[in-house]
């Protein structure tokens, strides 16, 4: 389902499924997985991949090259950026074109979620089945599982696939209260799942 006020590039590939709604921009080059919803207003730059099932709230803004993997959450009004150094001009004052610097993106691992008003600055990457709490301020790597807020944002916990923070049951243990599914921080602290 593709809203008639979306506008989506001949050069953008679709997958089956996907639904994009009033006024979002797809532009070429971007690829959309099947099943994932694109909301309002939603922009998806040149190049940019989304993965299967995700969903692109209202309003978001995913610049190239940015790269989501599948079961991706980006809230609405989130912001992956592409820039290290924006500016409009150069310092001769002449306006600065697309040849004037080269793009970063931002990737996120699957089952990632980024909540409302979120702004990632590239290059960052989200993994997998982190979070990232809403307004917070993205500036370096969020590790697999991790939950993080503030700006800049750090790591206040542990979340497991569900979205819900883990409860620390031993020395470097955690456990899922929904799914009562373990964790173990690794020796490099890392979170890993416990093989069931």
């Amino acid at each position: 389902m593709i809203h008639s006020t979306a506008e989506v590039s001949d050069d953008a590939v679709v997958g089956e499924g996907v639904s994009i709604w009033q006024l979002a921009h797809v532009r070429e080059g971007a690829t959309i997985g099947s099943e994932t919803i694109i909301g309002r207003g939603a922009y998806i730059g040149p190049g940019v991949v989304i993965g299967v099932r995700c969903k692109v709230q209202n309003y978001a803004l995913v610049y190239e090259p940015a790269v989501l993997g599948d079961g991706v959450f980006i809230g609405p009004a989130v912001v992956l950026t592409n820039d290290t150094r924006p500016r409009a001009v150069n310092p001769d004052g002449s306006l600065k074109s697309g040849s004037d610097w080269t793009a970063v993106g931002v990737r996120v691992a699957a089952g990632a979620s980024i909540g409302a008003n979120a702004t990632c600055v590239a290059p960052v990457r989200i993994g997998r089945w982190a979070m990232v709490a809403a307004g917070s301020v993205v500036v370096s790597d969020v590790p697999d599982f991790a939950l993080v807020a503030g700006n800049p944002a750090r790591r206040i916990g542990w979340v497991g696939r569900t979205g819900e923070r883990l409860i620390e049951d031993g020395p470097a243990r955690y456990t899922s209260p929904m799914t009562h599914h373990s964790y173990r921080v690794t020796s490099d602290g890392v979170l890993v799942e416990d093989q069931q």
